[in-house]
């Protein structure tokens, strides 16, 4: 499967583990959920344009 047909399926083929304090972790989720996003997400989204700016 390429990855434009990973996209539309919505299935993620890897996963990042990573620690951080609990009260950022605590504070980034309810930021998120009040912006009515989610934190998979917004990081997705960072690592997109991490990529794009410094790539």
């Amino acid at each position: 499967m390429n990855k434009k047909n990973d996209k539309k399926s919505g299935k993620k083929s890897s996963q990042l583990v990573i620690r951080v304090e609990k009260e950022d972790r605590d504070q980034f989720v309810k930021l998120c959920e009040e912006l009515d996003t989610s934190a998979a997400r917004e990081i997705r989204r960072f690592m997109r344009e991490f990529v794009q700016q410094n790539g």
